[in-house]
């Protein structure tokens, strides 16, 4: 298996963890990427949202040796800081225990950490400022040839193998699924962000928790922040992209600042210039993607969001497609790419749709639950009982974050858990009102009309 030609679509993390691992395994790796080369100063453009890196993107990187520049580069969170609109603060930890922490990274940081790991191989080369324009997803007794748009012209390249790596909107993926039976759902969220940054304060004063990630909930908008190794915090606002108070209607500095004056006040207070940041800053879209065949006859695989993208609010879509590669790893044992791509998809796509359900329930979390008296109860009655209970109860939120215990299987066994709890408590329910029975009974004497002994 040696020694064969990968061509990878597409330079962001997922891309440039699997150029890594394909280069460790002795194969040329040819990367080929539409933005500038993210090594350059000023080459993201904006696009910097951190990520919240948790167990299954700690094992991937540790895999491959990354793992202690990554965490040199993060800022740790411990938990969330949920902002009351009456200017109340209330911490809710992720975990039962200490070491049960997510760390915060800038996108751009960690996608500069992977893409120099994998060009420190001889055998990988990159290209970027190119764009992908077709691609022939090949045969058995043809290999894949994929078509780049360049400043100099178009170019041709062929490879054994095509791996897509080219996001939500992936080209490869398009053509990839051209007259074949296959399946492709895009769901588009009526909401999109904007990203603004909380600066650290004078001296580099830290301005508000370090370590944990801060949410302001809300039904008609949500605003989340991860903390920065510098003190600063990272911020994204998430508004409906029509209607009152969305992002078609909040172009002006009097309307802006009317949203965040009623709706998040402290942000005026932390943020001085929240104003002239939302007005100049991009608005971005959420999209779901689920879609099959992931493969096709060992010479073409999708992974990341060009597989199976999800909307942020689980914080595993990073995640998730760093565990892709790793996963891709192992099923590459098989001499037989063809059945090895097969069984990566097999292994992965069913716990992909479980995420992406998960990602969207917890849209709702976020923006109206994370506040509920009844959700902090039932948050804190998990963690009591995985505490009391270490083997047998493990809260889901624990599960997904702080194991690698697929996602399918994880959300088994919560609903597991709760058909337990809920069972208990109902028993115990029944043995309230039977005892309570039994006392009015007992009180009210033998010949009471309700004495049906």
């Amino acid at each position: 298996m040696s020694g064969k030609r990968v061509l990878v679509a597409g330079a962001g993390l997922a891309g440039s963890l699997a150029a890594i691992h394909f280069a460790q395994l002795g194969h040329r790796v040819e990367i080929h990427e539409r933005r500038p080369d993210p090594r350059a100063a000023g080459a993201g453009g904006g696009r910097s949202i951190n990520l919240g890196l948790s167990q299954r993107g700690i094992r991937a990187l540790d895999q491959v040796g990354l793992l202690g520049p990554v965490l040199a580069a993060a800022a740790p969170m411990r938990g969330r800081v949920i902002h009351q609109r009456d200017g109340e603060l209330d911490f809710q930890p992720y975990g039962s225990h200490e070491d049960q922490i997510l760390r915060s990274v800038l996108r751009d940081d960690l996608n500069r950490i992977l893409l120099a790991k994998a060009l420190e191989h001889p055998n990988v080369s990159a290209r970027f400022g190119v764009t992908l324009t077709d691609f022939d997803r090949g045969s058995a007794a043809k290999e894949p040839v994929c078509t780049f748009d360049s400043e100099s012209g178009p170019y041709h390249v062929s490879a054994d193998l095509v791996v897509g790596a080219d996001g939500a909107f992936s080209t490869v993926r398009t053509r990839l699924l051209r007259g074949l039976p296959a399946d492709f759902r895009q769901r588009v969220l009526p909401w999109g962000y904007k990203e603004f940054a909380i600066a650290a304060g004078p001296s580099g004063e830290v301005r508000s928790s370090p370590d944990a990630l801060h949410v302001w909930p809300g039904d008609d908008g949500l605003i989340v922040a991860h903390p920065n190794v510098n003190g600063s915090l990272t911020a994204t606002v998430f508004l409906p992209l029509s209607g009152e108070r969305s992002f078609a209607t909040l172009t002006t500095e009097g309307s802006v600042r009317d949203l965040f004056d009623t709706r998040f006040p402290d942000v005026r207070r932390l943020v001085p210039d929240i104003v002239e940041q939302f007005l100049s800053h991009p608005t971005g879209h959420l999209v779901t993607v689920r879609s099959s065949p992931w493969q096709h006859e060992g010479r073409v695989v999708l992974i990341g969001d060009a597989a199976h993208a999800v909307y942020p609010f689980y914080g595993q879509g990073m995640n998730s497609a760093l565990e892709d590669c790793a996963v891709l790893r192992d099923c590459l044992a098989d001499d037989d790419w063809a059945e090895a791509l097969r069984t990566f998809e097999r292994r992965r796509k069913p716990h992909t749709d479980v995420l992406a359900d998960l990602s969207e329930q917890n849209f709702d979390e976020l923006r109206t639950r994370v506040a509920s008296p009844l959700f902090l109860a039932r948050k804190k009655a998990d963690l009591v009982l995985s505490r009391v209970f270490p083997k047998r109860w493990m809260p889901l939120y624990t599960m997904v974050s702080h194991t690698t215990i697929p996602y399918a299987d994880a959300l088994r066994r919560a609903r597991r858990q709760h058909a337990v709890l809920a069972w208990a408590g109902g028993a115990a329910l029944a043995a309230a009102l039977a005892g309570g029975a039994l006392a009015r009974r007992r009180a009210a004497g033998p010949h009471s009309p309700g004495d049906r002994s």
